[in-house]
């Protein structure tokens, strides 16, 4: 964040000395990723000091697909000034200082090369652990035998983590625009083809817009708890119809976290059969982090 911070500065100043638009643009997307990784730094912060409390539900997983999906608009509203702007500086040129402008430029891309380098070790190693608990609650009923187990969400590999994701989205969009930036200033300077200033910043938002919807629409299917994959509920419906004498009637997978999901079923079964005994059924085929399972009495 502090390296992106200070080449936006850099960034920003040389570009309105030099009228360059490519390179202003790149400073005030920088600005906007500073903030899109102080958001993210906040958003670990929330989630790991409440992680334990009892108002969230499943956890505070679902705070890093907020964090993520945040950063995706932001993303968007970014790439949709970058072609608004160039296509005014397209219809309206104005003269560029491309020899000053260029290493600046350079300087920029090195930055950007090296954020993305220290969020790829983080995305190659980071994790985030939370303590496991289980917790059985018995119903009996006149008719049904209603059981719930229960087990509380824990966080895998960080390579699922949409935070993380937006995080390095971002400044991989950055490092893009960086390298249209060079282009665009080398064309000038070395050719006179002064147009490729507007021109890549419009190549840029575009390019952005798309990294933006599909960062958004990642978020979203976490947010809306949309099934993770028709493969997984799957492979939960077979391995718990497994069991001789079982019918599942209800059955919910969605995502609570980073690479943590949770899985709700009602099933009714033959004879007398436990929920613990489908639980563990699960633990050894399916990575579940939460699991209820609810089981009635059926006919022998």
């Amino acid at each position: 964040m502090v390296l992106t911070a200070a080449m936006m500065v850099g960034e920003l100043i040389v570009g309105y000395v030099t009228n360059s638009l490519a390179l202003t643009a790149d400073g005030w997307h920088m600005a906007t990723h500073a903030g899109a990784l102080g958001m993210a730094a906040f958003a670990y912060w929330f989630a790991r000091t409440r992680s334990h409390e009892s108002t969230f539900t499943f956890g505070t997983g679902k705070v890093h697909a907020l964090a993520g999906y945040t950063n995706a608009i932001v993303l968007a509203v970014v790439a949709l000034w970058m072609m608004y702007e160039s296509a005014s500086r397209l219809l309206h040129p104005v003269p560029i200082a491309f020899g000053e402008a260029l290493p600046i430029a350079v300087l920029g891309l090195l930055v950007n090369l090296g954020s993305m380098k220290l969020l790829h070790v983080h995305h190659d190693h980071g994790d985030h652990a939370h303590d496991d608990h289980d917790h059985a609650h018995p119903h009996d009923h006149d008719h049904d035998d209603h059981d719930a187990h229960h087990e509380h969400p824990h966080h895998g590999h960080a390579h699922h983590d949409h935070n993380l994701r937006a995080a390095y989205v971002h400044v991989l969009a950055d490092a893009f625009t960086s390298v249209l930036a060079i282009l665009a200033l080398a064309g000038g300077r070395y050719f006179g083809w002064r147009f490729l200033d507007p021109l890549m910043g419009i190549v840029g938002g575009i390019v952005i817009s798309r990294w933006s919807y599909t960062l958004c629409r990642g978020t979203a299917r976490q947010l809306l708890d949309v099934v993770p994959s028709a493969d997984l509920a799957d492979q939960i419906r077979k391995s718990l119809e497994g069991v001789p004498g079982t019918e599942i009637v209800d059955l919910h997978v969605w995502e609570i976290g980073p690479e943590a999901r949770a899985c709700m079923a009602t099933i009714v079964a033959a004879g007398e059969r436990t929920p613990l005994e489908y639980s563990e059924r699960l633990r050894g085929s399916v990575d579940l982090a939460h699991v209820t399972i609810e089981v009635h009495r059926g006919p022998a």
